[in-house]
């Protein structure tokens, strides 16, 4: 059986102020199931240290899985984990970039405030049996160590270093690992570098003795000065742009890419109110014009925030036991002395003690592909604190039947000029006719679909 190789591309194939508080009512997100081809990372770094978990969204026979990622260590057996999926799918969610809308209040009976606010919620057995002797004196041949072997889960992971690529890439083919054009030049430079490879299959038997159906992400943690996520032996599997969301957790700042340029995603930009039921389709518009003008080169910066409160919510923050899964290792102890989570990569075996959750979570969009994007990604924690969030905002309509002066003034003028630089806002974030954007808006009103919805009670009246 052929094990096709899925190598990290960090993808599986193998108009208030931004950072002001805002209150708003939340109701659509666009979160990473909006986007093909998309693969998603959690990046925990701290001091030297860092744990990256690799959401799997590889689909077909386990059989055919497989992949290699370089690590600047030899990882061992207690450096690798295998976690539950919900988690970062939990991350996601809180990270997305979020659709709030706010209402027209009364133009003849105007109330001072008025807010609304709603939280919402990884090779086969190779079909000719071999010595582990033989295994290991063809590898020396081919310049190529078995560092580690041992199993994590439902995988069964190899940590190789190699004296030459076209060894290593040898050793893998032999092996059963189908590898793409090209793999020996791309394995060269991590050679150069003195990198390990990380190897992971899936075990059959344990998978089916631990009953999962699908294959759970894997986390492995390590040590290094470089803050980095290696790209470009994914692109060697590319047929096409491929979408790469980076949840970077840390302590303190904001992370950025210190070899691409960092920028922010469109925000806080008001919408035509039929983007309530449409923003499935406007915010990958959205994110594809803001890539495109920046020649397709560039880290998008979707959502960035203190890690003890959002607003508004996109979802639930996550807890600490979630954060120390997903391999958050320098929380304080608490106060009981009892452990949180059950992640030990760099966690100290210590009673903990109390403690606020010091974190922050930077969520990176990248769109990468092999002609522009020719080095890994490299990284670093910056001192911005400032608090960011893509968010699209709706301002519906008041319906009412006052008669006063203020009234008349709203629905002749007021109104019909917000409605136009609706339009013409969304036509500049999508690069869509504005007569396409008022057609479908028309269209959405005359199908009942753009009706004012009910408006929420605030919770300070």
């Amino acid at each position: 059986m052929k094990r096709h190789l899925l190598l990290l591309a960090a993808a599986f194939l193998l108009r208030p102020e931004a950072g002001h508080a805002f209150c708003g009512f939340y109701v659509a997100k666009a979160d990473a199931a909006l986007f093909n081809k998309a693969s998603q990372v959690v990046l925990v770094r701290h001091g030297d240290q860092t744990v990256i978990t690799m959401a799997n969204d590889y689909k077909g026979d386990p059989q055919e899985f497989a992949l290699v990622v370089p690590v600047p260590v030899v990882l061992t057996k207690k450096d690798v984990h295998v976690i539950e999926p919900e988690l970062i799918t939990a991350l996601d969610a809180y990270s997305a970039p979020r659709l709030v809308e706010y209402f027209d209040e009364d133009p003849c009976n105007p109330r001072r405030h008025d807010y609304y606010l709603q939280k919402a919620g990884v090779a086969a057995v190779r079909g000719a049996a071999q010595s582990e002797e033989s295994v290991a004196a063809r590898a020396k041949a081919l310049g190529v160590t078995i560092e580690e072997k041992f199993t994590a889960g439902e995988y069964d992971i190899l940590v190789l270093g190699a004296k030459e690529s076209d060894g290593l890439e040898t050793w893998l083919t032999e092996n059963g690992y189908k590898l793409p054009k090209g793999a020996s030049k791309a394995l060269a430079p991590y050679i150069k570098l003195k990198h390990k490879f990380f190897v992971a299959k899936v075990n059959l038997k344990e998978q089916t003795n631990l009953g999962f159906a699908k294959l759970r992400p894997l986390q492995f943690g390590f040590k290094d000065a470089r803050f980095m996520l290696p790209l470009r032996l994914g692109m060697l599997n590319a047929d096409g742009p491929q979408d790469l969301l980076v949840y970077a957790i840390t302590k303190e700042g904001r992370v950025e890419s210190t070899n691409y340029r960092t920028v922010d995603v469109p925000s806080d930009r008001t919408l035509p109110t039929y983007a309530r039921g449409d923003f499935a389709k406007i915010y990958p518009a959205i994110f594809e014009t803001a890539w495109k003008k920046h020649d397709g080169r560039s880290v998008m910066t979707e959502y960035t925030w203190d890690l003890n409160w959002c607003d508004p919510c996109a979802s639930e923050p996550p807890t600490r036991e979630q954060l120390e899964k997903l391999g958050v290792f320098w929380f304080p102890d608490t106060p009981d002395g009892t452990v949180q989570g059950t992640n030990k990569i760099f966690l100290p075996n210590r009673p903990r003690r109390g403690g606020s959750l010091e974190a922050r979570v930077t969520r990176l969009h990248v769109r990468y592909e092999r002609d522009t994007w020719p080095e890994d990604l490299v990284f670093q924690e910056t001192t911005d604190r400032r608090n960011f969030q893509g968010r699209y905002v709706l301002q519906h309509r008041w319906e009412g039947t006052g008669t006063c002066e203020e009234a008349k003034v709203y629905k002749e003028k007021t109104l019909p000029e917000r409605e136009e630089k609706a339009v013409q806002e969304l036509a500049t974030l999508t690069g869509w006719a504005p007569a396409a954007i008022w057609r479908d808006w028309k269209k959405a009103r005359a199908e009942g679909r753009d009706k004012v919805p009910e408006q929420p009670r605030s919770p300070w009246r």
